[in-house]
């Protein structure tokens, strides 16, 4: 070793940390024993002197003479020399500017990647923030406002959290099995089980229509004086018309400008009640936030009952199977980029083999970013639109005559009334584009509870007609008899309906991701970690806090549902 090894020089001793080659003790030593090789030398020939140094080695003489003048510092102290091949350590700092100039160019670097990597997971977010938005809670939750004013907004927000809770737990399901919430219910659960479970989930899925198809009739009647009989055979036209657009089996383009169709009307909506909440005045923001907070409204008869309204409108039990099955498609798109398996295997199972399974490094990939997104969209779109209808109806409706017994259209003539005509007509276009957006994802998830639970093997256009055509008939029905009058009581009823339902769907869904009997990978060759074997099963079950949390809300969740049911057996809800 020709480098430097040690590094406690101190004052006394500065070079212990030389090489001996080139210390100057041996440099003369070497010298010694050259005069005296040179003077033997010198005497068996005759010829030299005997102080001769000629034959000194000139690379040790030059090695001599430098050590004669040997570097100081400004101190006075001598230098220790360095050796050959090793250059001094440089002792200068980047300055502070170009350091951080660094961090901020490495971090924009980052992020830029990142947001770019997200940019592909936007879409299936706004999807199921669609049944969050849809008619239904335009009844419930300005019911709410023109009965409590702002103080059920806390029921909106837990609503919201809930929802966020349940749908991330389907993003999970539906992202480790590869198939949605009616699939595995029909591979893991009884058959008997099953049939009950698609009673329900479909008596879910006729309630939430009956609120988008009068809704979007009604906004049609509002806006263009169509009949509402007539509205509702126009939106099983058009929602019919834009599923043609929709495989999710199809090109990932395709896929995409769907969902960004969808986008649109979810941000149409938004900009409308960014409108609405613009005309109102004279509010005071401290009270309106004071609403996020826990009140007692929330425990009287009416209150319970209009807080089970908000519950079923917001957690919608058809929303649990659209959320489970709109990630595949993007999980499937990362293994066949990557090779890990064909482009031409089809989603779902078929006679309980299933066809598409994603590799745990799709899993790692994608699950996180489909978290995000719909965390973002659910707590920003959707907690925003329903906080606006609620504020809406508090500020423009709270304590005027005849608005706590007013339906939609008795609301739209109050809006246009004590805020502005332009209010009324936001308000009605508002109502359209959820009811369309709306009325597109609920026969989405009516046609994979279809698929899911009962296996049917029709045409996808002819199973989307007789789905959509087992939810619209009872719409009919009740626009055709009920007509305007009592409409918002019977949208209200519907949105309670839901929240009964919801803690049915549900419970499979916490059942089958607590336990890694359904919530293991199997790895088909070295992954990232070392559990990562071939033939091994990665675990992907939810945690014991995450269980134990998500239980918690579901037994709230039944309870609030039976002291529901005891004060309507009671009478003493509206």
């Amino acid at each position: 070793m020709n480098c430097p090894s040690r590094t406690n020089d101190t004052a006394e001793q500065r070079v212990w940390n030389h090489n001996l080659l080139l210390s100057s003790s041996y440099i003369t030593i070497r010298k010694y024993f050259n005069v005296l090789a040179s003077s033997k030398h010198v005497t068996n020939s005759g010829t030299a002197a005997e102080n001769d140094t000629s034959s000194i080695n000139p690379r040790m003489r030059s090695q001599g003479e430098q050590d004669t003048a040997t570097e100081k510092t400004p101190d006075g102290e001598p230098v220790a020399p360095t050796a050959p091949g090793c250059e001094p350590v440089s002792r200068t700092r980047k300055s502070p500017r170009h350091f951080f100039k660094s961090i901020i160019t490495s971090s924009y670097l980052h992020c830029t990647l990142s947001l770019v990597k997200f940019a592909r997971f936007v879409g299936p977010g706004f999807l199921i923030a669609v049944a969050y938005i849809d008619p239904g809670n335009y009844s419930t939750d300005i019911s709410a406002g023109a009965d409590f004013k702002y103080a059920l907004l806390f029921i909106v927000l837990i609503s919201n959290i809930f929802a966020i809770l349940l749908q991330s737990l389907c993003i999970k399901l539906g992202t480790v099995t590869g198939l949605n919430l009616a699939e595995n219910c029909r591979e893991h659960l009884p058959r008997w089980l099953v049939v009950i479970l698609y009673i329900l989930a479909e008596a879910a899925i006729i309630a939430t229509d009956i609120a988008e198809v009068v809704g979007s009739a009604m906004a049609l009647n509002l806006l263009l004086k169509v009949p509402l009989v007539a509205g509702c055979a126009i939106t099983l036209v058009d929602v019919l018309f834009l599923l043609l657009f929709y495989r999710p089996n199809g090109s990932m383009r395709g896929l995409r400008l769907f969902e960004f169709f969808v986008l649109a009307l979810v941000l149409g909506v938004v900009i409308c009640f960014c409108i609405q909440l613009s005309l109102i005045k004279n509010q005071p923001i401290g009270e309106v936030f004071r609403g996020y907070l826990p009140s007692s409204a929330i425990v009287q008869s009416d209150g319970l009952y209009q807080s089970c309204g908000i519950l079923g409108a917001t957690v919608m039990p058809h929303s649990l199977f659209l959320g489970s099955g709109v990630v595949q498609s993007r999980l499937k798109e990362f293994d066949v980029t990557a090779g890990y398996v064909n482009a031409s295997i089809p989603l779902g199972s078929n006679s309980g083999t299933v066809e598409y399974r994603p590799s745990i490094h799709a899993i790692r990939g994608c699950m996180k970013y489909s978290v995000i997104e719909l965390v973002l969209v659910l707590f920003t779109f959707a907690l925003f639109v329903n906080s606006a209808i609620l504020i809406v109806a508090g500020a423009s409706l709270h304590d005027l005559p005849g608005s706590s017994d007013a339906d939609l259209f008795g609301i739209h003539k109050l809006l246009s009334q004590s805020i502005a005509p332009a209010a009324g007509l936001v308000f009605a276009l508002a109502l359209l584009l959820s009811g369309i957006s709306a009325g597109i994802v609920c026969t989405m998830a009516g046609q994979m509870v279809s698929e899911g639970l009962l296996k049917w093997s029709v045409r996808p256009w002819l199973r989307r007609l007789i789905t959509r055509s087992i939810s619209i008939i009872p719409s009919i029905i009740i626009a055709g008899a009920v007509g305007k009058d009592g409409l918002s009581r019977t949208l209200n009823a519907s949105q309670v309906v839901l929240s009964v339902i919801l803690p049915f769907v549900s419970a499979p869904l916490i059942y089958f991701t607590c336990f890694n009997r359904y919530m293991s990978v199997p790895v088909v060759e070295v992954g990232e970690r070392e559990a990562d074997v071939q033939g091994e099963q990665v675990p992907m079950r939810n945690s014991f806090v995450l269980s134990f949390f998500v239980i918690i809300v579901w037994l709230l969740i039944v309870v609030m549902n039976v002291a529901l049911l005891v004060m309507v057996g009671m009478g003493k809800s509206s």
